[in-house]
């Protein structure tokens, strides 16, 4: 005798499947197959378009050889896999690849839509693949319920799906959520480029980046010899450059690589910001109106961190003032975490870290931990908020770091970077104080730390 093995039905459960004629089941199964392709064939297209076909200005398709070919090639490896696997890893398969489409469609195509600027260039694909992870979506659940056992007690079969079920949230919340991030991060950026309010003139200008990306900003020439680069972008910092153009310093603020009207790819860890701060400076070098050696900046948040480790590569950078800087690398995280957090959330940071090494196509910045201590002798401003919401308890470890030249001033009552919006007469005391005695004075003024 001679036995039949057939897949399982797609769209009906195994009782129902084993009555049907096989050349029904043949139809069905070509049904689902299409369906799958179909949809894995749109994310696929998106995926290609953002990296190989639409890239950033500035950017070509040679940038983006590691975050295109990897995913691309998982995805196919996956698409091969599909119809050689039985119910259940066929909907993992497509699951995977719909949170695929969700989160590639949806992340940088959505965030245009909300910011009001309309879907643009490969928006439209984006859109396709959020449509086709949500076909995924329903095709994963469909098949999970046909695979799904009918054998044993149902208290059996219930805590067995409960414990699956734990399993699955618990690998989506610690290990692909955290991996995801790596995409979100590097492909969300802030496009808006606000009316200029500076409290002075100022010149419209554009940098040259060492790997040949122009970023667009605003200067207001130097009434005292000294300039200082304000970072990053131009939205937020406007008060802080308006603050120094009123005591006569240069101010350089320009939108970063992949956002407002620069070129480049977007990433909101700053990796490889730092050559933004280095075609700043050497902007600055080559103005009239400054002395190349009074040039220093002033960095929020990331930008602090990008603005630390921008100096201890850049001794042109006479002076630095960081707020609010935290962490970027596993290495940093490392030494801000104690034992027992670090054990907990280790796999998390791992897998955010792949996820940013992958989509960012770039290598990892050095640990500010190793590099700080670099700026020293210069002068160092470092201003935290130990419970301003956002992670900043690494600024007193920088300080040590950077020894003798680092002052630090804690802001207990401050939110994230707004120091100065809370505490302006302070603020404008200490800042502007820091930068004449580091940039004006011939001795480093001291004692502006607490």
């Amino acid at each position: 005798m001679t036995t039949t093995h057939t897949r399982p039905v797609p769209f009906a459960d195994a009782e129902t499947a084993d009555r049907l004629p096989i050349r029904r089941r043949v139809g069905l199964a070509l049904r689902e197959h299409r369906v799958f392709f179909g949809a894995v064939a749109a994310v696929m297209l998106h995926i290609a378009d953002d990296n190989f076909f639409q890239p950033a200005d500035g950017v070509s398709p040679a940038d983006h050889l590691v975050s295109g070919l990897v995913p691309l090639g998982a995805i196919a490896l996956g698409a091969w896999a599909y119809p050689r696997v039985r119910d259940g890893a066929r909907a993992v398969i497509a699951l995977a690849i719909a949170l695929t489409g969700l989160v590639v469609g949806l992340v940088e195509s959505g965030s245009h839509v909300v910011q009001g600027g309309g879907p643009t260039g490969d928006d439209f694909t984006g859109f396709l693949a959020a449509v086709a992870g949500l076909v995924l979506l329903g095709l994963s659940g469909r098949l999970l319920w046909r695979s799904r056992r009918t054998d044993g007690s149902r208290t059996r079969r219930y805590t067995r799906r409960v414990v699956i079920a734990v399993i699955a949230a618990l690998l989506l919340g610690e290990l692909v959520f955290p991996f995801a991030v790596g995409y979100i991060t590097t492909h969300i950026s802030r496009s808006e480029v606000p009316a200029p309010d500076l409290g002075a003139d100022h010149l419209d200008v554009t940098l040259t980046t060492s790997d040949g990306l122009h970023l667009e900003g605003w200067y207001v020439p130097s009434s005292n010899g000294a300039a200082v680069i304000v970072f990053p972008g131009r939205k937020t910092p406007q008060v802080h450059a308006r603050l120094l153009a009123r005591h006569g310093y240069g101010v350089l603020l320009f939108d970063r690589r992949g956002e407002g009207e620069s070129d480049g790819d977007s990433n909101m860890f700053g990796w490889g910001g730092e050559r933004d701060i280095h075609a700043a400076v050497e902007f600055l070098k080559d103005r009239p109106d400054v002395d190349p050696g009074r040039i220093g900046g002033i960095g929020f948040s990331v930008g602090g961190e990008l603005m630390l480790e921008a100096a201890a590569g850049n001794p042109d950078i006479a002076a630095v003032v960081s707020e609010g800087a935290g962490t970027r690398t596993i290495k940093e995280q490392m030494v801000e975490y104690d034992g027992s957090t670090l054990l907990r959330g280790f796999h998390s940071m791992v897998a955010q870290h792949a996820g940013l090494s992958l989509f960012s196509n770039e290598s990892p910045p050095p640990s500010l931990v190793d590099v700080v201590p670099d700026i020293a002798p210069r002068p160092v401003f470092l201003i935290w908020a130990p419970n301003g919401g956002n992670l900043e308890t690494m600024n007193p470890v920088y300080q040590r770091l950077i020894g003798t030249s680092a002052s630090i001033w804690s802001m207990p009552d401050v939110s994230h970077i707004k120091g100065l919006q809370t505490h302006p007469d302070e603020y404008e005391r200490r800042v502007v104080g820091f930068f004449d005695g580091a940039l004006l004075d011939d001795a480093t003024q001291s004692g502006q730390g607490e």
